[in-house]
């Protein structure tokens, strides 16, 4: 395997957790080559400079575009505002690059499809930033679904709850711009849509309603500006093999820090997942006495994979960036052609269009189909 030289777009949050993804991914794996961290881009050449110096990039650029006409970046992580992210991915294609895009895809269904449109062409390795579907726990919900520990799952229900967006005098930003997407719904719902996807496939019919708490914000100059999209989200779903769902989120969620709440119900049990307690889950089954039966809770350990890699004690926990470690590896297993799990352009864009029927749906006031 082909140690990868990688360029990265964006330094933020996001950019810092890929930054520290790409330099611990060996380290922590063992058997993918250490990647050559080439080119960091920034809104301008200090910056840049800084942070290239901070993440261990060798060169860096105010200019993002430099990143395409190297030949030594074989990779490039983008991980700026939403709107970005239609013309730097496919640009980066283009190049012969492969693509590690943070989620969504793309405020536009248009552009969407464009990306996805651009990946098929080049035949490049495009994923998508979802990286809570890497969880060991994630994995071991999953295989007691596949395994029928609970039976026939039947319903399903998924909150996520943030309070980054709950004082009303907190100032604007861009994520209150129409220019960013809907709001609620691709800002934010796309992350428990791809627990959706992972564990059961994808959404095939939606029925939503949208809020907005706060109808402007102030700005710096004092003057206050309209909020352009939705901070709550209600959704009513059918996904594949018939099975019922709801969907709520809110990014105005005073005392909600990183909470993604699922709910699995299954003829023979049922399994309780939050994500504000990442490293444990809960399981009930219907057998044995009934006087005896209760929900048990599951602490992730090194029997979970990956987990092993990162700790040998069980209980101890893994955290976001860890998370992003592990889809990282994904990713450059993907780029060698092995087996992966990785939410590519393709399924992203299911995503998206589940996520532009909800909008569709609260606009007609009526189920829609995906």
């Amino acid at each position: 395997m082909k140690a990868l030289g990688v360029g990265l777009i964006g330094t933020g949050y996001m950019g810092k957790c890929h930054a520290l993804a790409w330099n611990g991914v060996r380290q922590i794996f063992g058997d993918v080559p250490a990647p050559n961290l080439i080119y960091l881009a920034e809104a301008n050449a200090e910056m840049a400079a800084n942070r290239a110096s901070a993440f261990g990039f060798r060169k860096s650029t105010g200019n993002w575009r430099d990143l395409l006409a190297d030949p030594e970046v074989d990779v490039i992580s983008i991980t700026t505002p939403n709107a970005f992210h239609p013309e730097m991915a496919i640009a980066a294609l283009e190049a012969g690059k492969h693509v590690w895009c943070e989620k969504p895809m793309a405020p536009a269904l248009t552009d969407a499809e464009a990306m996805l449109a651009a990946a098929r062409k080049t035949g490049k390795t495009a994923i998508l930033g979802y990286n809570y579907i890497q969880n060991p726990a994630i994995a071991q919900i999953r295989r007691l679904i596949e395994d029928g520990t609970i039976g026939t799952v039947n319903h399903v229900r998924v909150e996520m709850d943030e309070d980054f967006m709950a004082d009303p005098e907190a100032l604007f930003y861009w994520k209150s711009e129409a220019a960013s997407g809907y709001g609620a719904l691709d800002d934010f719902a796309v992350h428990p849509l791809s627990l959706l996807w992972h564990l059961f496939g994808h959404v095939q019919e939606v029925i939503a309603d949208l809020g907005k708490p706060y109808t402007d914000r102030p700005v710096k100059d004092g003057t206050r500006r309209e909020v352009e999209n939705h901070d709550v989200a209600s959704v009513l779903l059918k996904l594949e093999g018939n099975i019922s769902a709801v969907l709520m989120a809110n990014r105005s969620a005073w005392g909600r820090k990183g909470r993604i709440a699922l709910q699995i119900f299954g003829s023979k049990g049922s399994i309780l997942y939050d994500q504000e307690r990442m490293n444990e889950f809960e399981l009930y089954t219907a057998d044995g006495p009934e006087a005896t039966r209760g929900f048990a809770r599951v602490l992730t350990a090194p029997i979970h994979t990956p987990y092993d890699r990162f700790i040998p004690a069980p209980g101890h926990g893994l955290g976001f960036n860890d998370l992003k470690i592990i889809e990282c590896h994904q990713l450059i297993n993907a780029i060698a052609g092995n087996p992966s799990t990785t939410v590519s352009f393709e399924d992203g864009l299911r995503i998206e269009r589940s996520v532009h029927a909800m909008a569709q749906s609260y606009r007609e006031r009526g189920w829609v189909s995906v």
